[in-house]
Order: structure tokens, then C-alpha cells, then sequence
């Protein structure tokens, strides 16, 4: 929607309705994340006894350019703290891994970790998400 105020005088009528609209979008787009992320930790914390999630290096990820758009976008402190106190609303178990723990090197039947793995040996076994 930038493109609306692209051709118009900086602080005219026009150029103030066209910023009016721009910010609704993007209002609506923020309450459309912020409801999707309070939706999926609901429903986390309602219907899962025990949750393990990974403290991640936000920081470092968004260093990579690549990631960082995306990465921003997730929201993933807020995604941890609804989590927090939802589970401790719904008496549920939050477990945070630190980010060094070998989950992708860890065997999911025996438990036993390998030194060195392929990104192609590298499965971690979860369970799909319904809503």
C-alpha cells in the first residue's frame, strides 16, 4: 500500500488520507499476528500436559540477512512469554532446552547421541498440529 502516497505532496489532504489508509493495514495485519499467536499458545497450553520448546539466539539469526525478515516477523520472546504464563495458567509444563542441547543428534528411540550427523540424518519426530 506504499505505493499510494508515492505521487502525492508531502502533507496535503490526499497524502494524509492515503497514510490513514496505509496504517489501518498495518494494524490489521499486527492484530491478525497477534491473534494467530495467542490462538496457537492457547491452544498449546490447554491441550498439551508437557510443552519443550528451544531457547533460540534470536540475536545471531537475525544477523543472517537472509533470516532476519522472517525471523523479526515470528515474534519469538512474545511467542515464550504468552507460552509461560498460559501453561501456568493451565497447569501445564514448560521446558526450555538451552540452545546447545543435541535434539537433532539425539536418537528418538534409544536416546543415545551421535558425534556427527548428516542434514539429511538430522529427524526429529514430531507430532503435526490440528486445529
Amino acid at each position: 500500500m506504499q505505493y499510494l502516497n508515492r505521487h502525492k505532496t508531502k502533507l496535503s489532504r490526499n497524502w494524509e488520507k492515503a497514510q490513514l489508509k496505509i496504517a489501518k493495514l498495518h494494524n490489521k495485519i499486527a492484530n491478525i499476528r497477534k491473534d494467530s499467536l495467542h490462538k496457537l499458545t492457547t491452544y498449546l497450553a490447554k491441550n498439551h500436559s508437557q510443552i519443550v520448546i528451544e531457547d533460540l539466539n534470536v540475536s545471531g539469526m537475525m544477523s543472517n540477512h537472509k533470516l532476519a525478515k522472517a525471523v523479526a516477523d515470528m515474534g519469538f520472546y512474545e511467542f515464550r512469554r504468552q507460552l509461560e504464563y498460559k501453561c501456568e495458567l493451565y497447569a501445564s509444563e514448560l521446558i526450555v532446552v538451552d540452545r546447545w542441547f543435541p535434539s537433532s543428534k539425539t536418537c528418538s528411540n534409544c536416546g543415545t547421541v551421535k558425534e556427527s550427523l548428516l542434514l539429511s540424518e538430522r529427524v526429529i519426530k514430531l507430532r503435526t498440529l490440528q486445529f
